[in-house]
């Protein structure tokens, strides 16, 4: 395994009012879990036909576009056949039935734009409610950190086509990303992990990112267009791994205009204040909560309570965290291994029947209850 809302006005609050009624119960979930009401349920493998394994992005579709259906799932994949890392090219589409189909099987011969090094596809990965999907790409060509390349983000119609590339200086090893989607316009923030790493060789450089990425989504089916990228989060620890790749800051989850993110090597929590509108890095933030049951926590999101969800890639646990730091509940989502659970989660996402989360160690799509 490789470790691998904000609007004003009333039409952000009546979304918001929805999105309680829908996810809101998720609090009650995790607290009757606690007495033993949790329950982990396999809805399907994330395996293509093609062999892809080791899924690391996940997403709920908002709405029904083409070939996009609401409420699916999407789950990209981040090796080959041959578990190389960096060489996935696939992204499934399951249904919360457990039906799965491929949504994109992306060839590198043959993008609309440069992606530097090819394609293997990471967690950063976002579907817009116009059926836009933005996926990030940190390529390999034998599954090894000495050949990761900067990569790109990949635009892709609600056909599963890829459409256009963004890539330059600002766009290096996009890692994990989460979105803030208002119709006509777009914001992503996503994570970079390439910057220094691999001359790094192994060792620590404080050289990751946050960059918060503004799209103009234009009428007629056009596709996005960068409207501005601003780095808004810097100095992350990051480093090459012979077993995980590259190791550095991941999930990442907005409430308001906090962006939290998941500083791995550190085992913390940052936080990024006014992330909407800043013009300037806030350096890696201010810390929410480190240690205690944080163990290379990865994945991050957040729940409409402002509870902030992370998956440990040290020993599999779920962890919540509230906004004020205090590290509450922990849950086992995985717990096979040695250690248990180590090297099993990536990406995690709330819905409306409960937590959906790809489990690595068994290339599967799991919802925890």
């Amino acid at each position: 395994m490789c470790r691998d809302r904000f609007s004003v006005g009333s039409w952000w609050l009546s979304v918001l009012a929805l999105t309680l009624v829908m996810f809101g119960s998720l609090g009650t979930r995790l607290l009757s879990a606690a007495d033993g009401g949790s329950r982990i349920t396999t809805i399907a493998s994330t395996v293509p036909p093609n062999g892809d394994v080791n899924p690391y992005g996940i997403v709920v579709v908002p709405a029904t576009v083409g070939n996009l259906t609401q409420g699916h799932i999407l789950v990209s994949n981040f090796n080959d056949s041959n578990n190389l890392q960096g060489t996935g090219t696939t992204i499934v589409d399951i249904a919360p039935t457990g039906a799965l189909k491929v949504f994109a099987q992306i060839d590198a011969s043959s993008l609309p734009g440069p992606c530097t090094g090819g394609v293997g596809l990471t967690t950063a990965l976002a579907v817009l409610k116009t059926g836009w999907v933005v996926v990030g790409s940190l390529p390999t060509t034998d599954g090894t950190s000495a050949t990761a390349q900067a990569g790109c983000l990949l635009v892709l119609s609600s056909s599963g086509q890829v459409v256009e590339t963004f890539y330059g200086s600002l766009i290096n090893g996009p890692w994990d990303m989460t979105a803030l989607d208002q119709g006509q316009s777009a914001t992503l923030f996503f994570t970079n992990v390439l910057n220094g790493t691999v001359a790094g060789n192994g060792n620590i450089v404080d050289q990751g990112t946050v960059v918060r990425m503004v799209l103009t989504i234009p009428t007629g089916g056009a596709p996005p267009q960068i409207e501005s990228m601003t780095v808004i989060g810097s100095g992350f620890p990051e480093r090459t791994d012979p077993a995980a790749l590259v190791i550095g800051p991941t999930g990442v989850g907005l409430s308001g205009s906090t962006l939290y993110v998941a500083d791995s090597l550190s085992n913390r929590i940052a936080a990024i204040p006014n992330a909407i509108n800043r013009t300037n890095s806030a350096g890696n933030g201010t810390t929410v909560t480190a240690g205690q049951h944080l163990n290379d926590p990865l994945g991050l999101t957040v729940n409409p309570s402002g509870n902030i969800l992370t998956t440990n890639g040290g020993n599999g646990l779920l962890v919540v965290t509230t906004p004020a730091g205090s590290q509450t509940q922990t849950f086992p989502l995985d717990t096979s291994g040695s250690p248990p659970g180590s090297g099993a989660l990536f990406g995690l996402v709330v819905s409306g029947t409960g937590l959906y989360y790809v489990d690595d160690a068994s290339n599967t799509l799991k919802l925890f209850q």
